[in-house]
C-alpha cells in the first residue's frame, strides 16, 4: 500500500523534491539558534566581542530570512503538491468508479461513492503534503539536535538518546489502534453521506406520505453509529496525545534537573553549553509535537487511501482481447441457451433465466410480457451487457456481444425506459447526450420527431431551459419525450423500450406512443410492456414466467391459444 501510495507523487516529483529539500533545509536553519547561543554566551560576552556579537547575530538574521522563504514555499507549493495529488486520484477514482459493472452500483449506496471520492482523498491529500515534509523535519531536527548535542558533550546526548526510543515504541503501539479506529469511523461517516444522499433525492416521497419521522430515525441510526466510532477513534487519539504528552514534559524535566546536576559536578562545563543543551531539548519538543500530529494523520489519511485503493481494486467491465471490429451491430439478435442469476455481496444467487433460448429478427418489434420478475428487464440488461452471463450465449449479426467492445455494443443500442433520468443542466444537453457531437440542428430535429420541440419553444430559455435536478422541473411525459429525443440523435440499429409509458397517464402515453412507433421504424425492437395495449402490434409477443418462455406468437395467435396472454389480456380489458 506504501508503494502504490508514493506512486502518486511520480507525476510531480520536481515538486515533491522542492518541498522535501525545503523541508531539509528549514530543519538545519533551526539548528543553528542554540549552535550560535552557545558560542555568544561562552565567547563573544565574556571577552566582550561586539563587533563578532554583531556579525554573527547578523548572520543569523539573515538564516532566519532564508528561512521565511522556505518555509513560503513548504506551505504554498507543499499545498499545490497535496491539492494536485489529490487530483489525480479523485480523477483515477471517477473514471474508474465509471468501468465499474452494475452489480458494484447494486451493492453500493451513491452516498458511499460519493464519501470515497470527497471525504477520503481530503485526508489523503493532506497526508500527501504533510506526511512526507514533516517527517523528513522531524528526523532532521531529532537528528541533528542529538549530533549537536554530542559535540557539544556526550553525555547531554545521551540523556536524549535513551529518552527518545521511549516515546517512538509507544507511538508505534498505539498506531495500530488509531489505525483501526479511523478506519471504521471512514466506514460509519460514508453511511451517513449515504443516508443523507437518500434523504435528500427521495425528500418529495418523504413529504408526500409524511414520512421524515422515519427518515429521522434512519440518519439518527446512522449517525450515531458514526458518533461512537469516532469516540472510540478519539479515545485512543487521547491516549495517545496524552501519553506523549506526559512523556514531552518528562523529557524536559530530565534536560533541566540532568543537565543542571552535570553542570554542578563539573561533567558540562560552561553555562552556555548548558544553555545549548536546554535550548536543543526544547528545539526536540517541537518535532515531536509534531510527530505526535503527524500519527493522527497518517491514520487518518492512510485509512482513507486503503478505501480509496479498495475500490481501485475492483474488477472493471472486462474487454475482449482481440475484439471485432466494427462501426455498430446490426442484425438478428439470438439467445443460446442463456443462464443469469443475480448475486449479493456474499455471492448468494437469485437465478432468473434458465436455458433461455430464442431470435428477434433484424428490423422486427419483439414484445416480452409476462408477470413481474419474469425475467424481461434482465433481458434487455443483458445485450448491452450491463450484466455478464452465466452461461450461453447473446450474438447480434452472428457476432457474439462478448468479442466486441462495450462501446461499439452500447453504440449500437438506444434504450428508453420507465424511469427517465435526466443530468442536471439544460434541455439542450440532456438530448445532446445521444451524440454529444451533434450540432444545433441534429438536437432540434430529434426533438421534432419527439414531438417536444414545440413545448420547448414556449419555454422563456427555449433549449437552454434547466431541468433541475434528475429533471424535477419537468412533467414525466415531458421526460419522457426528451428522453425519446436523446434516443432519435443517437439514432440506434437496436432499440429497447423498457416499459417506456408505464408510469404516464393514458392520454399522454397515447401521444408518447407515436413518438415511440417513429423511433422504432427500421429499427430492431424490444419492447417490455405490462401494458397490453402498447404491444399488439408487435411483430412477435414473447410471454415469460420464472425465467422461461411460456408462450409466444403474433397478439391473434396468442388469443386464439387461450393461455397465459390470452388469460392476461381479458384480465386488463375486463370492463
Amino acid at each position: 500500500m506504501i508503494s502504490k501510495f508514493f506512486a502518486y507523487f511520480k507525476p510531480h516529483k520536481k515538486l515533491f523534491i522542492i518541498d522535501l529539500v525545503s523541508s531539509f533545509l528549514i530543519a538545519v536553519c533551526n539548528l543553528f539558534y542554540p549552535f550560535v547561543t552557545r558560542v555568544i554566551i561562552n565567547d563573544f560576552v565574556p571577552n566582550k566581542l561586539l563587533t563578532l556579537m554583531l556579525v554573527w547575530g547578523g548572520a543569523l538574521l539573515l538564516v532566519y530570512a532564508v528561512k521565511a522563504a522556505l518555509t513560503f514555499i513548504v506551505n504554498y507549493w507543499g499545498h499545490v503538491l497535496g491539492v494536485r495529488i489529490q487530483a489525480d486520484m479523485r480523477r483515477k477514482l471517477f473514471r474508474h468508479v465509471e468501468t465499474l459493472p452494475f452489480s458494484f452500483f447494486d451493492e453500493n449506496r451513491t452516498g458511499t461513492i460519493m464519501s470515497r471520492i470527497v471525504n477520503d482523498l481530503f485526508e489523503v491529500s493532506e497526508l500527501c503534503h504533510h506526511g512526507p515534509e514533516d517527517t523528513l523535519m522531524s528526523v532532521i531536527s531529532i537528528v541533528g539536535a542529538i549530533v549537536m548535542l554530542a559535540l557539544i558533550n556526550g553525555w547531554l546526548a545521551l540523556i536524549v538518546v535513551v529518552f527518545v526510543p521511549l516515546m517512538v515504541l509507544f507511538a508505534v503501539k498505539m498506531r495500530g489502534r488509531m489505525l483501526d479506529a479511523f478506519e471504521k469511523s471512514r466506514e460509519k461517516i460514508a453511511e451517513v453521506n449515504a443516508s443523507i444522499e437518500s434523504s435528500v433525492s427521495g425528500i418529495r416521497v418523504s413529504k408526500a406520505y409524511t414520512a421524515s419521522r422515519k427518515e429521522d430515525e434512519k440518519f439518527d441510526k446512522s449517525n450515531e453509529e458514526f458518533k461512537a466510532a469516532r469516540t472510540a477513534a478519539y479515545k485512543n487519539m487521547g491516549i495517545f496525545q496524552s501519553g506523549m504528552s506526559l512523556f514531552n514534559d518528562i523529557l524536559y524535566l530530565v534536560a533541566i534537573v540532568g543537565g543542571g546536576v552535570l553542570f554542578y559536578f563539573g561533567i558540562v562545563e560552561n553555562p552556555g553549553d548548558y544553555a545549548a543543551f536546554i535550548l536543543y531539548v526544547t528545539m526536540l519538543l517541537t518535532p515531536i509535537r509534531t510527530l505526535v500530529n503527524l500519527f493522527e494523520q497518517i491514520t487518518d489519511g492512510l485509512a482513507g487511501f486503503k478505501r480509496f485503493q479498495n475500490i481501485l481494486d475492483k474488477e472493471p467491465e472486462s474487454e475482449p482481447e482481440h475484439p471485432v471490429e466494427v462501426s455498430l451491430l446490426r442484425g438478428d439478435i439470438c439467445f443460446e441457451h442463456v443462464d443469469f442469476a443475480y448475486k449479493d455481496s456474499e455471492n448468494r444467487e437469485n437465478h432468473v433465466l434458465e436455458d433461455l433460448s430464442f431470435t428477434i429478427d433484424e428490423g422486427k418489434t419483439v414484445a416480452l410480457v409476462g408477470s413481474s420478475g419474469g425475467g424481461k428487464t434482465t433481458i434487455c440488461h443483458l445485450i448491452p451487457r450491463f450484466y455478464e452471463l452465466d452461461g450461453g450465449r447473446i450474438t447480434v449479426g452472428g457476432i457474439d456481444i462478448r468479442d466486441v467492445r462495450r462501446e461499439t455494443l452500447r453504440k449500437s443500442i438506444g434504450i428508453v425506459a420507465q424511469d427517465v433520468f435526466l443530468y442536471g443542466g439544460t434541455i439542450r444537453d440532456n438530448i445532446a447526450y445521444g451524440d454529444l457531437d451533434a450540432g444545433d440542428e441534429d438536437i432540434v430535429r430529434a426533438a421534432k420527431l419527439a414531438n417536444i420541440h414545440e413545448f420547448i419553444e414556449t419555454l422563456p430559455d427555449g433549449y437552454d431551459t434547466q431541468v433541475g435536478e434528475r429533471g424535477v422541473k419537468l412533467s414525466g411525459g415531458q421526460k419522457q419525450r426528451v428522453s425519446i429525443a436523446r434516443a432519435f440523435l443517437k439514432n440506434p440499429p437496436i432499440l429497447i423500450l423498457d416499459e417506456a409509458t408505464s408510469a404516464l397517464d393514458n392520454v399522454t402515453e397515447m401521444q408518447i406512443q407515436d413518438s415511440l412507433e417513429k423511433l422504432s421504424e427500421g429499427r430492431t425492437c424490444i419492447v417490455v410492456a405490462h401494458r397490453l395495449s402498447t404491444v399488439q402490434n408487435a411483430d412477435e409477443i414473447i410471454v415469460l414466467s420464472e425465467g422461461k418462455i411460456r408462450e409466444r406468437g403474433t397478439h391473434a395467435q396468442l388469443l386464439a391459444q387461450g393461455g397465459e396472454y390470452a388469460a392476461l389480456y381479458y384480465k386488463t380489458f375486463r370492463s
